[in-house]
């Protein structure tokens, strides 16, 4: 698995920028986890996505295909919490659990045998 820098950048700026959109529309006590927690599962479904590349291109094309079907959902689940009110164990539990999927499936595709 190679990371191209500039692509990296670019996801990190994209992830930024909507987390920042969740942190400025948001205003109570769950900003803060709101704002961290969509960064991370964003910038971690868009760096498998856009920035890393593999050796093999049918694993390389998999693994962008998952991460773009994943990024999607991340993000659909984020505005969901951003537009109803949540307990914090509970959008920590369901975030936590989509990336772990997200991983195991990762995972499973590069260690497939071809």
């Amino acid at each position: 698995m190679k990371l191209d820098k500039i692509k990296a950048l670019i996801a990190l700026m994209v992830c930024v920028l909507i987390s920042y959109g969740f942190y400025n529309f948001r205003v109570d006590q769950k900003q803060l986890l709101l704002t961290f927690g969509s960064f991370i599962s964003l910038f971690y479904t868009l760096i498998f996505a856009i920035a890393v590349s593999h050796d093999i291109s049918r694993t390389k094309i998999n693994i962008r295909t998952l991460s773009f079907i994943f990024f999607p959902i991340t993000l659909i689940s984020n505005l969901i919490f951003f537009f109803v009110d949540f307990s914090s164990p509970i959008y920590t539990i369901f975030n936590g659990i989509i990336l772990l999927i997200f991983t195991l499936f990762v995972y499973s595709i590069k260690n497939a045998k071809q």
